[in-house]
């Protein structure tokens, strides 16, 4: 369980590698920077900040953002290091807010690679500070602890640095204002020019969706390079593509954190959208290296070869010369294949949304080229009639016309490389990461460990319609989820009346429920139904005739408040116990397994205390492992009025139908989100939870 720190108390560590996972409500710098016993910085060589973003077992963020993750690895610090002080600093010289007092509270959480949180720190009381030591990890006695520090600085960076003994504390400062003013903050730029053969440079970047989780989204970050806006007064040449403007930062696929792809809009997915958790939606990062006309496509992940999992070893023969890189799946830097592939799928759903926004970006600033020329030659008198004006509006569109081809073969030529990258990646996912159709589900064994993330379906974009990005969300999940079975149009443009899509949404929610009972080990995922009309009995089939259910489907008024009182229990006790230090005094058998509540039908059948037992779930149980699968409509509980606008705004919404309403923050893009759906007449879902079933009761 985690430890919710406050402002002096430390909390013990018992793992070397760690992640620091920082989210604030406006683009922040974050840093490290290593010390003595005495707290003591001995050179600007002990910080890691965004202009060196790594120093031994430290890698932080090369660019100003809302969220942020700092890779640790304590057992690679030198033995002269004793304390790690995570630093936090708002930038300098832009528009945004100068104090923490402005914004904010910042969080800052302490996590093992799993995801799990160890120790949380939220810092309150800044009122003047423009940079604040949040937390620090010391060594004490041969062992490593975590502190909530809290320390504000009205004096900024520079003021931290020299509290610390830096002699060189101003020039350090000077020098990560300018690292994060001159690009390192998250630009989109178009594509540069390219040789027939040339091809997109990737710049990849570590997990924010998630899709959750996200979209943030996401996450929850390619293909054209990150660059400089154009120089104010100066005006696109001829033929060239456009410059857009800076990007805002992502903010978590949280979000639709959860993750990566996926994590979703408003939040991604933790994902990659949401978030898009994909979820998702944590956030992605610039490239600190230049662009490179006409180069091959380099599947290496330049941005994560210094980080503090190792490269992976060379997989695939090299490309004749002259040729594009052949994609490799597994080719991104993390401790294990599934990480490796958690990662290169967030670089792929960051490829494509970059190499999107450049086009759209290009098309936009032809549109207005065009409409700039036509306008001049309507307000010349001499020009509006005859052959000059006929000849000069034929001149814009030709100029237009040929923008947009442009356009169109750079966007064409990245498309080509990416879904060549999707045909290797998609055979070798992990079952967690997998659709339903793909082989591996035959192979099918129960875990041992819980996975990294979970796919919740696709993301696409309407420029790429043959490429899928998986929506994967971490976990455990850190929202709840709602699968919506209200009156909709889908994508594709198919109606689905109010009875049908009510079927093929808690259809829906039981392949999710299939998958996460799937990839939980065996007793570490339990299931509560709750489908008061007995509506549901047929979709709920699969998970009513192999047994993995908790307990029967409750029916009626009773067993909805039933269910409730008792998970609502179960929260009340285990948050007592995590708060009061006591999270071993459980009471003997307590079910320490993560729990999942699906809500059919609602809001039959339940009444105003039942709504409240519901709100304090969404709200409080993901902390305290207990989740929130939603089946409803939304319009249905209108009666209700502002009282649950709380609660769909906290919890992931997904479609049984393919839908465009997940959206990331990072450019913008509306992603188009399709279900994981089990295809018909495939026994796959019963065959996974016939063992889901007998290796809970050969643990048991």
């Amino acid at each position: 369980m985690t430890a919710e720190l406050v402002r002096g108390q430390n909390h013990p560590l018992s793992q070397a590698r760690l992640e620091i996972r920082i989210s604030a409500g406006t683009p922040i710098v974050a840093a490290a920077a290593l010390s003595d016993e005495n707290g003591r910085i001995h050179g600007v060589e002990w910080v890691a900040h965004p202009g060196a973003p790594t120093q031994p077992g430290l890698e932080v963020s090369r660019q100003a953002a809302a969220d942020h993750r700092l890779a640790v690895d304590l057992d690679a610090m030198p033995e002269t290091v004793h304390r790690v002080g995570v630093l936090l600093a708002l930038p300098t010289g832009g528009a945004g807010p100068v104090r923490f007092g402005s914004v904010a509270a910042p969080f800052v959480a302490v996590t093992g690679l799993d995801g799990a949180e160890i120790a949380s720190y939220t810092i309150h009381g800044l009122d003047a500070e423009s940079a604040v030591v949040a937390l620090e990890l010391y060594r004490r006695q041969g062992a490593w602890k975590v502190r909530a520090v809290g320390q504000g600085y009205a004096g900024g960076l520079a003021e931290l640095l020299a509290d610390q003994g830096l002699a060189q504390a101003g020039q350090l400062a000077g020098a990560v204002d300018e690292a994060v003013s001159r690009g390192l903050a998250r630009s989109v730029q178009a594509p540069p020019p390219r040789t027939a053969e040339g091809d997109r440079s990737r710049q990849a970047a570590a997990p924010a969706l998630g899709p959750d989780q996200g979209a943030t989204a996401p996450q929850p970050g390619t293909a054209p390079q990150p660059g400089t806006a154009p120089q104010p007064g100066t005006a696109p040449q001829p033929g060239t593509a456009p410059q857009p403007g800076p990007v805002p930062p992502v903010s978590p696929y949280g979000g639709q954190t959860s993750g990566g792809p996926g994590q979703t809009a408003p939040q991604p997915p933790s994902c990659p959208g949401a978030t898009p958790d994909p979820s998702a939606v944590t956030q992605p990062s610039a490239s600190t290296s230049a662009p490179t006309a006409g180069g091959p496509v380099d599947y290496s992940h330049p941005r994560r070869q210094n980080a503090a999992p190792p490269p992976p070893p060379p997989t695939a023969p090299p490309a004749a010369p002259g040729q594009p890189a052949r994609p490799v799946a597994g080719d991104a830097t993390g401790w294990s294949m599934e990480e490796r592939l958690y990662n290169q799928v967030w670089g792929m759903f960051e490829d494509l949304a970059r190499t999107t926004a450049a086009y759209r970006s290009a098309v936009d600033f032809a549109e207005s080229r065009m409409d700039k020329e036509l306008e001049q030659v309507l307000s010349d008198p001499r020009s509006r009639i005859g052959g000059q004006g006929d000849a000069a509006r034929e001149a814009a569109r030709a100029r237009y016309a040929q923008l947009v081809e442009q356009a169109r073969e750079a966007l064409d030529r990245d498309l080509v490389q990416l879904q060549a990258e999707a045909d290797v990646v998609e055979p070798a996912l992990p079952p967690a990461y997998a659709r339903w159709d793909n082989p591996v589900w035959h192979a099918y064994r129960v875990p041992m460990e819980i996975p990294m993330a979970l796919r919740l379906g696709d993301l696409h974009l309407p420029e790429a319609e043959r490429i899928r990005i998986p929506m994967l969300v971490r976990l455990p999940l850190e929202r709840g989820l709602w699968i919506d079975s209200g009156r909709t149009v889908s994508s594709d443009g198919s109606f689905a009346d109010a009875h049908s899509l009510g079927r093929l949404a808690l259809e829906t929610a039981v392949a999710h429920t299939a998958r996460l009972l799937a990839v939980y080990p065996a007793g570490e995922f339990t299931v509560h139904v709750i489908d008061p009309a007995g509506s549901g009995a047929q979709p709920l089939a699969p998970l009513v005739q192999t047994g993995v259910l908790a307990a029967p489907p409750a029916l009626g008024a009773a067993g909805v408040t039933d269910v409730l009182t008792r998970l609502t229990q179960r929260v009340d006790l285990v948050q007592m116990a995590v708060r009061g230090g006591a999270a071993d005094a459980l009471p003997p058998g307590f079910d320490t397994a993560q729990q999942l509540l699906i809500v059919n039908d609602f809001p039959h059948g339940f009444d105003d205390r039942a709504v409240n037992q519901l709100r304090y779930l969404a709200d409080e149980g993901p902390a305290f492992g207990v989740h929130l699968m939603m089946v409803a409509d939304r319009e249905e509980s209108s009666a209700y009025g502002p009282l649950l606008d709380p609660l769909w705004r906290s919890l992931l919404r997904l479609t049984p139908v393919a839908d465009d309403h997940l959206a990331d923050p990072w450019v913008g893009h509306a992603w188009t989100y399709e279900p994981s759906l089990v295809p018909p007449g495939s026994q796959v879902l019963h065959q996974v939870l016939t063992q889901v079933a007998a290796a809970r009761t050969k643990f048991a």
